[in-house]
């Protein structure tokens, strides 16, 4: 009898502290959850593309430069632009020709860590393969892949540049091939990270990082909300293709590879939400201007169609629930101007 009674008072105690714990500071237990956001220790680069410091330097060169242009009036800055997080302003990515393409420019921010399938609707297969499209476009840059050769080759500092960043022979003789310029603006892209912000000093301990609402909107993101259903991870994505409702005007989505798939027919890719709050408008076609449009998307439930994923219902939010989830959203953003894509680039790879 003794030895139950101390065992009970022990177990007393222990019920005792935990609720002491809890009601000193007044903050549910949300270690697990949190642990799923931390940020991760390295860029990862693929082993046919391995980096190379002169290699992310040139690549930084040719993403702002005109000549990869046939008019040399555009560059990949046009439309992801730096100081607008790698994105620009608006609905639809201008064309060369004065028009609008059919998709809102996505943000670069992260694009390392994005899987292996590009694109709003999925249509280009590695980063690598993903400035080919632009850079021949007739309403984008307009480049024939000779002549983007030629150009380059004709330059000498060009010619030093690819000899430094590719060492060794090259199959066509010359250190300036297309497949080497696809390289080389994908290791610079890869170090496009997103910075530090106060989510992820929160993540780390900081109990102070967070106020009391973006705290609770957090909990409505991984709960009620279910946003991490997708939006998971610490680069806020699953890199998959969902149809959340949104699409009115036909746009065909993944579905324009997958056409018996009626899952995948308005299906669009998950976005980042680092930074989320600089970056309007919103969706695949810029069809949301603001943040609160987007939640009242999501609160709505989207159009109800056969496409629609079964993680998008009504949620039947409260205007302070509504507020709670934009606080949250709002300390996604880093001090703008962040991350080793803005940094002098070094021999070994940089940090996140």
């Amino acid at each position: 009898m003794a030895w139950k009674f101390v065992g009970g008072v022990a177990a007393l105690l222990t019920i005792l502290m935990g609720s002491l714990a809890i009601a000193t500071n007044g903050e549910p237990d949300r270690s697990a959850v949190l642990a799923e956001y931390r940020r991760p220790a390295e860029i990862p680069f693929p082993d046919d593309n391995p980096y190379r410091a002169a290699k992310a330097e040139l690549g930084r060169a040719l993403f702002f430069e005109p000549a990869l242009s046939r008019d040399s009036d555009r560059t990949c800055a046009t439309c992801h632009v730096p100081g607008q997080d790698w994105t620009d302003t608006t609905p639809r990515a201008p064309r060369s020709d004065g028009g609008f393409m059919d998709f809102r420019t996505p943000t670069l921010l992260n694009v390392a860590w994005t899987e292996t399938i590009y694109g709003w609707d999925g249509k280009f297969r590695g980063l690598e393969a993903v400035a080919r499209t632009p850079l021949t476009a007739p309403g984008n840059m307009n480049m024939p892949p000779k002549e983007m050769v030629r150009r380059l080759s004709a330059d000498p500092k060009y010619v030093v540049a690819f000899a430094d960043a590719f060492p060794g022979p090259t199959p066509t003789g010359g250190p300036i091939t297309q497949e080497r310029i696809e390289q080389a603006l994908a290791t610079f892209q890869r170090l496009i990270v997103s910075g530090r912000a106060p989510f992820d000093r929160w993540v780390e301990g900081d109990a102070r990082a967070l106020g009391p609402a973006a705290k609770r909107g957090f909990d409505l993101f991984n709960d009620r909300a279910n946003c991490a259903a997708c939006h998971s991870g610490w680069n806020f994505t699953d890199g998959s293709f969902h149809d959340i409702g949104v699409a009115t005007d036909g746009a065909i989505g993944r579905g324009r590879f997958f056409p018996n798939s009626t899952a995948l027919r308005h299906a669009f890719k998950t976005p980042t939400l680092r930074n989320v709050a600089r970056r309007p408008p919103y969706m695949h076609d810029g069809s949301l201007a603001s943040l609160s449009e987007v939640i009242d998307l999501y609160d709505r439930g989207g159009i109800d169609r056969p496409s629609r994923s079964r993680d998008i219902r009504p949620l039947h939010l409260t205007v302070q629930e509504k507020a709670d989830l934009i606080a949250f959203l709002e300390t996604l953003n880093d001090d703008g101007a962040e991350g080793p894509a803005y940094q002098p680039i070094g021999a070994e790879p940089p940090r996140p």
